[in-house]
């Protein structure tokens, strides 16, 4: 812990006019101190995420600058092709996004690294997209996902469009920690005002900045399309299925609108969440992942007679859906659903088209349904398992891109994150919400519902039922908290979980996997600290914790032979786990 009332004071005397009297309104609450300075805003393996305010455990222009000079040392110290190369910079629609944005161009600017800044606001899959279509090196998305109103955040991706390598990380890590003075860090002014940042295309603003815009947004819808299988059956039943979309005043409303329309899939936006605002007014969090998310969407869908509603977060890089089930009541699909569906549909519309490649080969998280192993597998296809964390994902398309070992077909993660093809290398809302639609219309088209498809997986895979928690640790020891809670979990034998017995403990932090028979095997994937306790093949719960903020999470899931006998099933175990994490 720092000494935060002279970090305070220190800040005081250095922030301007309006700043100070942020500062001063706190300046005799020791609660607030201690939040706002002391202990920095942690660079983790994703950026930064934090709440909005003055102080070094916030996010605020000085924050940003930091981080970003940081990245900028990183850049100079591999040399003057990375600096030419430049640095892509997009924004959603948060609170501060858009300066924030700004904040990070002024500072590479000033370092003498080219800039490609977005005009507008675009969301994760388009910054991710436009690094590789630009061949620039890094990319940088200010954004805190689906995080409440008061959050924002910074992600750092690489050359290859996918969430920084922890390699480069630790090192811009290294860069960042090396700034003591928050306040020491140089920029550019940027005198444009944003209505005429707007207005530009492929221009230089200033400076090493160039202003990117509708050329970019062209090529990438361009890739999209090509990732359409059933055309004819939009011709023939698109019009009918009255599709529901809602942004949640996020950045998904254009692209994934534009898209539908040059697939020629209607859409019914909902009006109340159509505009971009950082309060998001009209939801308690926009997540699309929550019930009350996609409560106006589906009362529009009620009007409309419609039967799928759509949903993205702030930086449409995660897509919920709701559907009727057979009662003709809606229901909120898991990303593990959605994910299974997609896959399937995917997997069998390029069989039946003839374009299945033989070394084809999805790849979903550790933490994500085996249902999806089982599906790609009924194909003959191969599944690969990585670490929680899309960059992973991203870093076998790359991998095999390289070595051609593999065709990557799909990627998927349980937190509502899906990627068809390899336009991008992070979780994209807008090209799922395309094939979701269009996978409504290829069913539509037989006469078949949405939700009886997903029961038809359940019975020939078994029913799998899939939930997760997380629990959080408050104050400023709560990392430590759940350190603590780990280490125990780790070193606690535990063999029977709510009568289930423990067949397989693995410890990825020691990459080590202990059988029910004392043998143990090696993890093949970089050490993490993740634990994960297995029943079955196909059953297990898992414990982590997030890489952003002190949140335990836990997962569990379950496959029996009906949906009824699975759910007692999972939440016999879930309250086993709550009760190992809080005891």
């Amino acid at each position: 812990m720092t000494n935060y009332k002279d970090d305070f004071e220190y800040w005081l005397s250095k922030v301007n006019v309006d700043e100070k009297a942020e500062l001063q309104a706190v300046q005799n609450n020791d609660e607030q101190l201690k939040r706002r300075f002391a202990i920095p805003l942690e660079f983790g393996t994703a950026g930064m995420r934090g709440i909005i305010a003055l102080g070094t455990s916030c996010l605020n222009r000085y924050t940003v600058r930091r981080a970003t000079q940081g990245v900028a040392n990183f850049i100079k110290q591999v040399g003057d092709n990375a600096i030419s190369r430049g640095v892509v910079i997009s924004y959603d629609t948060r609170n501060f996004s858009y300066e924030f944005a700004l904040e990070t161009a002024s500072v590479l600017a000033y370092n003498g690294i080219k800039v490609y800044l977005y005009n507008d606001t675009h969301p994760v899959p388009m910054c991710s997209f436009a690094i590789r279509y630009l061949n620039a090196f890094a990319g940088i998305m200010i954004t805190a996902s689906h995080n409440p109103k008061e959050y924002n955040g910074y992600k750092v991706y690489g050359a290859d469009g996918a969430q920084m390598s922890p390699e480069d990380t630790a090192v811009v890590v290294k860069y960042i920690d090396g700034i003591k003075d928050y306040f020491s860090v140089n920029s550019v002014t940027i005198n444009a005002k944003r209505s005429q940042i707007q207005a530009m295309d492929n221009e230089v603003l200033q400076d090493n900045i160039v202003v990117i815009g509708k050329s970019v947004e062209d090529a990438y819808f361009a890739e999209l399309a090509k990732l359409s299988l059933s055309p004819d059956a939009v011709k023939q039943v698109a019009s009918k299925i009255k599709i529901v979309y809602t942004p949640l005043h996020g950045s998904g409303y254009k692209p994934v609108t534009t898209i539908l329309k040059q697939m020629n899939i209607p859409c019914n936006v909902v009006e109340e969440q159509k505009e971009p605002n950082g309060n998001f007014p009209t939801v308690a969090v926009p997540n699309p992942e929550q019930p009350d998310a996609l409560k106006m969407g589906i009362n529009l869908a009620k009007q409309l007679r419609s039967s799928i509603v759509i949903g993205t977060d702030p930086d449409a890089d995660r897509m919920g859906v709701a559907i009727k089930d057979n009662n003709g009541e809606f229901v909120l699909l898991t990303g593990n659903q959605i994910g299974a569906m997609m896959m399937n549909y995917i997997l069998m519309r390029r069989r039946d088209m003839g374009i299945l490649p033989a070394n084809g080969a999805v790849v979903k998280t550790i933490v994500t349904t085996n249902l999806a192993d089982m599906i790609a597998q009924s194909y003959g296809m191969t599944v690969y398992n990585v670490l929680t964390g899309f960059k992973f994902i991203g870093e076998k398309i790359k991998e095999w891109e390289s070595n051609g070992k593999h065709t990557f077909l799909f990627g998927y993660e349980e937190s509502f994150g899906y990627l068809s093809g390899t336009h991008a290398r992070d979780k994209d809302a807008v090209v799922s919400a395309m094939l979701f639609a269009e996978m409504a219309c290829y069913y539509e088209s037989k006469n078949i519902k949405l939700y009886d498809v997903l029961q038809d997986l359940y019975k020939k895979f078994g029913y799998f039922v899939e939930v997760s928690k997380s629990i959080a640790f408050g104050g400023i020891n709560g990392m430590a908290e759940m350190k603590a809670v780990m280490d125990k979990l780790r070193n606690r034998p535990i063999n029977n979980i709510a009568g289930l017995p423990v067949v397989k403990f693995m410890d990825f932090s020691k990459s080590e996997s202990k059988n029910i028979d004392g043998s143990v095997e090696v993890i093949d994937l970089p050490k993490t600290n993740v634990l994960k306790f297995m029943f079955s093949e196909d059953e297990w719960c898992c414990v982590r914790p997030s890489g952003t903020e002190p949140k335990l999470k836990i997962y569990v899931s379950v496959k029996e032979a009906t949906q009824e006998l699975a759910k007692t099933k999972n939440q016999n175990v879930l309250g086993f786990m709550e009760m190992l994490v809080n005891n």
